[in-house]
């Protein structure tokens, strides 16, 4: 990291309302990875079932199939900073109700099933407006910073998050990592409350056309985009392939490395110290320039860590791969998140979004489901090197692509794009 890299993330952050929607998201994001730990340890303490563990990730996630798209619309339709006030004020609901039942004993893996599929709605809705709102907050020539800074909050919330679960779990039980979790909501809303900008204040223009026909314009925009679809073919892969080796950790570390709640936090904290690392190298960029090459590199990079992670039980290797795996996939999400933000036509923002947060979210949720069930009758071993190949497959695929995507995704407007070594040699 140069020292003007550090100057671009200081002056990202010198816009008040951005550092006051960061403080709040970084306490909510820390409370949302303790709440994934403790939801994936209190499932498989209620059933010791792969599939069971893979059916409660997949109800998190799977709902932004449907919110998804339809939020991403409405993102392009109504105030993004209205949208996540509400969406988060009812994702509070579900951090109040989930700690009692908790702690009254009433909790069964049935009602954990329900009560994330609510909370997956929720969220779901939120994401596409609190992309967006992004933008709203910075100018753009800080965008790229700000979304690089906005995926580190994110990693160093899942660096914290397990590790903070971990202690919790073992000195005061799940119920109170579940009180803790219902705590962060309100710091979120209170930040969100705080903005006083008149971009992300201001009414969205009225539109004409339906819901419906928004959507359809949406979704044949970004499959017929020669740089958008090919990436989202690629972050579609990641996301089904090797997310879900994050969500199906508490039965990977009692399987593979047969330990506990202590080395399921040391794990899950590990990949949050390599996302750190990848996006602090990332937020110092100015921007988009070479961030297509970037992504397809550690997209393979990603599928051999993910080998190296299960080919054995050492608890050594297993934390150096997820390292390696944390710092590759936070260069691909930041890469292909911030190539979005940028190339993507205005009109268009909020559904281009949308369907970013349905493959973001729902690819796990797919894929810890499918990996489940094959667990129950192979181990995680062979589901995750299985997905490794698959994943590595499909970037090579796409890496095809890659000059046509470099020219619609990263060069400006009005400037032609670089010429090929063959080209010059003419």
């Amino acid at each position: 990291m140069t020292r003007l890299g550090f100057d671009r993330i200081a002056r990202t952050f010198s816009h008040r309302d951005y550092a006051i929607y960061m403080a709040g998201n970084v306490v909510w994001l820390i409370g949302n990875w303790m709440y994934r730990v403790a939801v994936g340890w209190l499932a498989w303490e209620l059933t010791h079932s792969p599939s069971w563990l893979g059916l409660i990730a997949f109800g998190d996630l799977i709902p932004s199939v449907v919110a998804g798209p339809i939020a991403g619309a409405f993102a392009d339709r109504w105030n993004r900073l209205a949208i996540s006030r509400i969406s988060m004020s009812v994702a509070a609901s579900h951090g109040v109700m989930l700690f009692a039942l908790v702690a009254l004993d009433a909790i069964t893996v049935e009602i954990l099933l329900g009560l994330t599929v609510f909370l997956g709605f929720a969220i779901g809705f939120n994401q596409p407006a609190r992309l967006l709102l992004i933008t709203e907050l910075v100018p753009r020539e800080s965008l790229a910073s700000a979304v690089a800074i906005n995926s580190l909050t994110f990693n160093v919330a899942r660096f914290i998050g397990p590790a903070v679960a971990g202690v919790v779990i073992l000195w005061g039980g799940l119920t109170a990592v579940f009180a803790i979790v219902a705590l962060t909501y309100p710091f979120f809303l209170i930040a969100l409350f705080a903005i006083r900008s008149e971009r992300a204040n201001a009414p969205v223009p009225t539109r004409d056309d339906g819901i419906l026909a928004d959507l359809v314009a949406g979704i044949r925009y970004a499959v017929t985009h020669p740089g958008i679809a090919p990436l989202l073919l690629m972050l579609s892969a990641l996301t089904v392939f090797s997310r879900p080796v994050i969500e199906l950790l508490p039965g990977v570390v009692a399987q593979i490395f047969t330990g506990g709640a202590g080395t399921l936090a040391a794990f899950t904290s590990t990949v949050g110290v390599g996302a750190i690392i990848g996006g602090v190298w990332l937020a110092g960029r100015s921007g988009p320039q070479g961030l297509t090459r970037l992504a397809l590199v550690n997209g393979v990079v990603v599928a051999v860590a993910q080998i190296a992670f299960v080919a054995t039980g050492r608890i050594e290797v297993g934390l150096a791969a997820l390292l390696v795996a944390g710092f590759a996939q936070a260069v691909v999400g930041i890469g292909v998140q911030t190539l979005l933000q940028l190339a993507v036509d205005p009109a268009m923002h909020g559904r281009a979004l949308g369907l970013y947060a349905m493959v973001f979210r729902v690819g796990p949720a797919l894929g810890a489901l499918l990996m489940g069930i094959a667990a129950e009758h192979f181990g995680f071993r062979w589901p995750f090197l299985v997905g490794a190949v698959l994943l590595a497959g499909a970037v090579g695929w796409t890496s095809l692509k890659r000059r046509v995507m470099v020219e619609a995704l990263e060069v400006p407007a009005g400037q032609e794009p670089p010429a090929r070594p063959a080209d010059r040699k003419r």
